[in-house]
């Protein structure tokens, strides 16, 4: 964030989780509280600590650590020794000593009561940006969490978006009261050492049992007509309390900082529109769910970088313009080699992009050997996905799915030649790369003799193939994005059982959900912006415009798309998903931020 003035810099990691003007609202009120917390001292030198050599200088010292330079005192001026050490004008070798890491640690505890909702959390907002900052100056270990909340599944380390979005939906009808406090206490052990802790609340707090010994910060709303302030007291243990008056930002921006503090409102007009020829006809993310790849009504293809947050400056894409007389079938991308793109010239194949082999990169072009077995024949399929995988020999494995679910193997380019499409698997429904292998989904095979009843899951690229049982028997499949909890082999996967059920495949064994009758399921996702937030699937609702999240505990909306959705998918590889609709809208909807991350829109015509 560039835009903060240099009396904010100190901070500037923290508010770079929040837009500019948000963060320009959080600056002044961050400064002003640092000021009244105080630092957060590092150990001294009294503490000991193994010995690890000298930092720096010092005024004071025994003379075994007097400077050399100072000893000349002695010899050519002692009466100048004798006067420099009285007043305190000697240099002595200042030494360090190693700390045990997480000796020491802030906890700062909140009050999510009727007390302090509202405005009173805006107060709460800074002050976690400034306690952050407080202890990573001093490389010290920050938790924290919300005093009616359970330890077990809502307690914090570090700040970040997904953290701060579960505090702010973490509100409670229940007043702060001594078993929550005590609960706390025991969670994390904080009778054990004294440390940096700190109630944050109403002046309530400071009459709960067990929070004699510790600091609080007292948060109220002045009971003055049109009064648009907070009134904040800080009172550490062992200092004098200050008080601070914060001026709060105009009414939206508090609304802003209250529901979501991590939304843009970033103009349309960021977003150039596309000219008819440019128009995207179609999407799929990358292999590795990082990219999005873009298909142009002109045959263009762009593979696109999904920015990391609303606020990210546009990625700029890479492209690929076929050449006239050729029709793009597939493309992928790769983390090392760039962007592949697989058209139709003729009754040939040609790769635009170079293959990866033991010897280096090379051209390649492909044939097959059944025009009724080609994999552009249903057109309305197209363009393809096409997946790529590097196996440590260095050899470029490339499988691509076509729209009857057919599974193609691209032979290794040749030196001389063209290399063959071949069939790999039948009623394949779902590939990607998960855990930096390629695998895919297959259909049951129809329970005859020798046939399996259940749908698998083929790692690729292996020999002897490997394939894991997945009890689904319909085997539509999708793969998404979990931080954590995902299956071993697949991470997140949702494959369907019956017509409205549909198995969720985790760690700790399957997850049935139901969906109901008119939705279309597009994707399996985890959004991080709950707190503890389960895996659920994304279905489109029967209006064609509306996302819901089913999950095991509720269901909600997630987007609303601007009119009929023609397409949407949701990454594996990060939580994104995007849509295209008839109109020829695209956008990416950030999930965790709840925001869109990119919009296209076609050019209007007159």
């Amino acid at each position: 964030m560039t835009a903060l003035p240099p009396a904010l810099r100190p901070w500037a990691t923290q508010l770079a989780l929040f837009p500019e003007d948000l963060a320009q609202y959080l600056g002044p009120h961050v400064a002003r509280l640092s000021a009244a917390l105080g630092t957060l001292r590092p150990r001294g030198e009294a503490e000991g600590g193994e010995p690890q050599g000298y930092d720096g200088l010092s005024r004071r010292g025994n003379f075994e650590r007097l400077l050399v330079s100072e000893w000349l005192w002695a010899l050519e001026a002692p009466e100048e020794l004798v006067r420099r050490a009285a007043f305190g004008e000697l240099s002595f070798l200042k030494p360090a000593f190693r700390q045990p890491q997480g000796a020491r640690r802030t906890v700062v505890l909140l009050d999510v009561g009727p007390d302090q909702l509202g405005l009173p959390r805006i107060a709460h907002l800074a002050l976690l940006v400034v306690l952050a900052r407080r202890a990573e100056a001093v490389g010290a270990a920050f938790t924290w969490g919300a005093l009616q909340t359970d330890p077990a599944r809502a307690t914090h380390t570090g700040l970040s978006g997904t953290s701060l979005l579960a505090w702010l939906e973490a509100r409670s009808p229940t007043p702060a009261s001594a078993p929550h406090l005590t609960t706390w206490r025991e969670a994390l052990d904080l009778s054990r050492t004294p440390e940096d802790v700190w109630l944050v609340g109403s002046s309530r707090l400071g009459r709960l049992e067990g929070a004699e010994e510790m600091s609080r910060v007292e948060v109220s709303e002045p009971m003055e007509p049109g009064a648009h302030r907070l009134t904040v007291d800080v009172r550490p243990s062992a200092r004098v309390p200050r008080s601070v008056v914060l001026e709060l930002p105009p009414p939206d921006d508090c609304l802003r900082l209250l529901r979501n503090p991590f939304s843009s409102d970033r103009a349309p007009s960021a977003w150039p529109p596309r000219t008819a020829d440019r128009r995207i006809v179609k999407f799929f993310f990358s292999g590795e769910g990082r990219r999005v790849l873009l298909f142009s009504a002109n045959g263009g293809v762009e593979a696109m970088a999904v920015p990391h947050s609303p606020r990210a400056t546009l990625p700029k894409p890479r492209r690929v313009q076929v050449p006239s007389g050729q029709r793009v079938v597939a493309a992928g991308w790769r983390s090392k080699g760039g962007l592949l793109v697989l058209a139709r010239h003729l009754g040939a194949y040609v790769m635009h992009g170079q293959v990866h082999t033991p010897k280096g990169f090379r051209k390649a072009r492909y044939h097959m050997t059944d025009d009724l077995g080609r994999p552009d024949i249903v057109g309305s399929a197209l363009p393809l996905n096409l997946l790529s995988w590097v196996d440590p020999q260095g050899q470029e494995h490339l499988w691509l799915k076509d729209g009857k679910d057919r599974l193609f193997s691209l032979a290794p380019p040749t030196s001389v030649g063209t290399s063959a499409l071949v069939v790999e698997e039948e009623q394949v429904s779902a590939m990607a790369e998960v855990n930096s292998r390629p695998v895919c989904v297959l259909r049951p095979q129809g329970g005859g003799a020798g046939q399996a009843v259940i749908s698998r899951l083929k790692v690729l690229g292996e020999e002897p193939a490997r394939k894991v049982p997945l009890n689904a028997r319909q085997g539509e499949a999708y793969f998404g994005y979990s931080p954590s909890g995902a299956h071993p082999d697949a991470g997140l996967l949702a494959v369907r059982d019956k017509a409205l059920d549909w198995r969720l495949f985790l760690d700790t064994g399957v997850s049935v959900l139901l969906v109901p009758e008119g939705f279309r399921v597009v994707g399996v996702v985890q959004p991080p912006a709950a707190a503890p937030s389960p895996p659920g699937l994304l279905a489109l609702a029967p209006d064609q415009r509306t996302f819901h999240f089913f999950s095991r505990e509720s269901s909600r909306v997630l987007a609303v798309a601007s009119g009929p959705v023609e397409q949407a998918a949701a990454s594996h590889g990060q939580p994104v998903f995007g849509w295209l609709t008839q109109a020829g809208e695209f956008v990416l909807w950030d999930l965790m931020e709840q925001a869109v991350l990119y919009r296209s829109v076609p050019e209007a015509t007159p």
